[in-house]
Formats: C-alpha cells, structure tokens, sequence
C-alpha cells in the first residue's frame, strides 16, 4: 500500500472519528429494525399511498352501480337579439327576439348492471318570459313535467358495467396483496442494510484486532530481532503487515459510516445516529414444507390474482370485439306527464301523458372483413395469453420450490461455517503461540491469519444468506413458517 493510501485513510479515519462525538448510539436486533423499516420508513409511505390510489379508484368503481342525483338549473337564460327563423311558406326572415326563460329539475340515473342499460326518472319545471316590443305583447308561460321516466337499452352491445363488475374487485383485491408483498420486500430490505452495517461493524472489530495482534507482533518480533533470532525481511513483513492493519482500519471504519448512513436513510431517521447492531446467530429451528408453501403462495400472493385478471381482460376485448363487429339494435322509451300553463297554478291541473319508443338499427352489410379481423385479432390475443398465464403459472410454482428446497440448504451451510470458524480461530491462537516461541515460520503464521479472517467472512455471509432466505419466503408466500400466520395485511377503512 502506497503512503498516499495510507495518508488518506488516516484523514477518513479522523473525521469518522470526530463524527461519532455528534452521533446518539441505537442499539437494534435484526427484528427491531425490520420492525422500525415497516412503520415509518420512506418505502412504507410510498407503498400506503399507491393503496390508497387504488383504493379510491375501486370506490369510484362501486359509484357506478349506485344512482345519481343531479340539480340542473338553467336560470336565468336571457336572449336578446335578431335571429333568422324560417316561415311556414319555406322563405326565411329576420324577427327580433327579446325573452328569458328559467329552468330547474331533478334527474335520477341508474345503471342496469345484468343488461347494460340505462334508467332515468326526471321532473322538471320551465318558465317563459317575452319582454313586449313593438310587435308583440309581452306575456309569460310555464312548462311543468313532474315526472318523465326513460329507459335506454343497447341489445347486442358490449356491456361494461358487467365485465368491470367482474375485473375491478379482483385488481382492488390484487393490490391489496400487492401491498403486502411491499411490505416484506421493505422487511428484505431491511434485513440487506441490517447486514450491511452488520458485516462493516464486525470487520471494525476484525480490524481492530489483527492491527493490535499486528503491533504486538511487530513489538516482540522487533526484540528477536535485535537478539539476531529472525532476519530482517521477516521483520520489514511484520512492519508492512501492521502498517496495512492501520490502514485497514481507518478503511473498515469509513465503510461503516457509509453504510450506516444508507441504513439511516432507508429507515427515514432525521438524525445522524451510530448503530449498534445486535449479531443474529439464534436461527429459528421451523421446517417449510414444499406444498404448504406453495398452497400459501397461491392463496396469499398478488400473482395468481394477476393471473386472474390477464384472462377477464382478454376476456373482455374479445367481448367489445364482437360487440362492434356484429348488428347494433338500440330501444329507446319514454313515459311522462306533462302540461303547459300561463298562470303557475295551471300547469298542475289536467296532466297530460307523453310517450316515445323508437328502436334503432344498424346491421354491418360490407365491412370488407374489418369486423372479422377484429374478433381474429381479439381471439388471437387471448389464445396467447391463456399460453402465457398457463406458462407464468408453472415458472411461478417452480419459483416457490426451488426458494423451499433451498432454504434447508442455506440453514446447513450457517452451521457448518461457524464450525469451520471456531477452528480457525483455535488454529490461528495456536499458530501465533508457537510463532512467539519460535517453532514456526513467519508464511504459516500468515497463512494461519489469512486462513481465519476468510473463515469469519464465510461465516458472515452465511448468516447472511440464511436470514435473507428466511425474509424472502416471506416476501415469496406472504406467510410467517416461524409463527405459522399468514403475513396478508387487512385494509380498514
């Protein structure tokens, strides 16, 4: 290592020294900060509110199968101008027209959910006010329609408030579980930054001993060889070694504060804080059986929902599809009482019935085959979408087994690298006692170090492996194996 490197560690490990004086020490355990992750970290805040989108767009769904209300008000409508009208004998001419009318009604609208149509109830009251002129006196009439009740129906057209009625529920229920899922994959997360900080605060007390042992052994080894029991170069190795420890050090603890302060963003803490990372090495004993697994996996995850609406959707455009490609008829009828007045009491007295029917009719004769292609582009899609689901279920199954099988292996591999650790260590004290007598030489004392520090790294990683295993089954079937509950989250409103 270069005396430049070596320069520029010791600055880092100067301010990293003068920014702990500022920094209020938290002590967490794994568990603690998965907890801490999910209550008020940033992620969680953008997850609640992508639900809460979803959730009012499901509301304005269910709106449409309730009645609507409204006041309409034309009042006043004032014209006074000079308009072109035409005459009874087809000649057009100019009139003046100077009048005001005012109007105001109740209209009642309600959708028909098993046929598509539509109902709608009014009443309705006008009122007519011509201003005198010249040629015409001036005069006021109303226009009472207390109740007018229509129905429209389209008999071969495509029905949207029947498909929404089947696809909206299962997106709303979709995204609830998608919310779940969020809420894990922020518990994986977490548990990736826990070790992060975890492992830099473990190789800050790795570090911390190899440069104590390293200037213990360069004080002793400078002593032999004053007394001409080792040779030089074995001892400029030693000085080289505890110089990279220093460096090593300083390198180890700026590692630290960077991943502590991705740690402190991620979790949304306002405040510089130094971690105190509790090691995880108590491993839950539970097993995870393949088809239980699985069956939670379907019955929890937002995928297999997913699934669900891909085929209603296809479902659908094959549905429009037919709908604009074949005969359109559409029924039109109304019923309502009526009259007419030139006083306000009048319009109530003998009212009169009004009636409309009319059925519309479009029949396609030559469409040059554009309405066959839409029902073939229609079914086309939705044959290879069936292929795709059908395809994207079975990878989804394999998925779920594969993380099983998989998990029993990374639980095994935990204890067989802290074994493998536990005789390193014992191997590496050993070999530095017999170095200090003199039994050995420098390259297997090294070896011996090198040995242990590569075992303490597997054993990190092993933990690490095991307990992102243990958050991505979770995130993987949205059940806790450990406490046998399911990890679907209710959405109270």
């Amino acid at each position: 290592m270069s005396r430049r490197s070596i320069l520029f560690a010791f600055i880092g490990l100067l301010i990293f020294t003068c920014s702990l004086k500022s920094q209020e020490q938290l002590n967490l355990s794994l568990p603690e900060v998965v907890a801490l992750a999910q209550s008020d970290a940033p992620d969680v805040l953008i997850a609640q509110t992508r639900l809460n989108n979803r959730y009012w767009r499901f509301q304005s769904h269910l709106a449409n199968y309730r009645p609507q209300i409204n006041l309409e008000a034309d009042a006043p409508n004032l014209n006074r101008s000079i308009e072109k009208i035409t005459i009874p004998d087809g000649s057009d001419i100019f009139i003046n027209r100077s009048l005001m009318s005012n109007s105001i009604g109740f209209s009642l609208v309600q959708g028909i959910t098993a046929t598509g149509g539509t109902i709608r109830a009014t009443t309705n009251l006008e009122r007519i006010d011509l201003f005198e002129t010249e040629t015409i006196k001036g005069s006021t009439s109303y226009l009472n329609a207390p109740i007018s009740i229509s129905f429209f129906q389209p008999i071969f057209g495509f029905n949207q408030l029947k498909w929404d009625k089947k696809i909206e529920p299962v997106r709303y229920e979709e995204a609830t579980r998608e919310f779940s899922e969020e809420m894990e994959q922020i518990a994986f997360d977490a548990a990736q930054f826990f070790f992060a900080v975890f492992t830099e605060q473990l190789n800050v007390e790795a570090a911390e001993r190899q440069k104590n042992n390293a200037d213990t052994l360069l004080s002793i080894s400078s002593g032999r060889y004053g007394v001409g029991k080792i040779a030089e170069t074995d001892l400029l190795q030693i000085e080289l070694r505890a110089k990279n420890a220093d460096a090593n050090l300083a390198r180890a603890r700026l590692d630290l504060q960077s991943t502590s302060e991705q740690l402190r963003n991620f979790l949304g803490l306002k405040t510089p804080v130094l971690f105190n990372l509790t090691p995880p090495e108590n491993i839950p004993t539970y097993t995870v059986d393949v088809s239980t697994a699985l069956q939670q996996a379907k019955k929890n995850l937002s995928q297999p929902l997913a699934f669900q609406r891909q085929l209603l959707e296809v479902d659908q455009e094959v549905a429009i599809a037919k709908a604009q490609s074949g005969p359109s008829l559409n029924l039109f009828a109304r019923f309502g009482l009526s009259q007419r007045a030139d006083r306000l009491g009048g319009i109530f007295e003998e009212l009169l019935d009004q009636e409309v029917v009319n059925l519309g009719i479009t029949v396609p004769v030559a469409d040059w085959g554009k309405g066959k292609s839409r029902r073939a582009i229609a079914e086309s899609n939705r044959e290879l979408i069936q292929m795709t689901v059908s395809q994207d279920r079975i990878n989804f199954e394999r998925s779920v087994q594969l993380r099983v099988q998989q998990f029993d292996l990374v639980r095994d591999q935990v204890d067989l690298a802290f074994t493998a650790y536990e005789v390193s260590q014992k191997r590496q004290e050993i070999t530095q006692q017999r170095y200090l007598i003199g039994k050995i030489s420098l390259t297997d004392l090294n070896i011996a170090i090198d040995e242990q520090e590569a075992a303490r790294r597997s054993y990190i990683d092993a933990l690490r492996n095991f307990w992102l295993a243990h958050y991505q089954l979770r995130t993987l079937t949205l059940y806790d194996f450990e406490q046998n509950v399911s990890l679907v989250r209710s959405v109270d409103r």
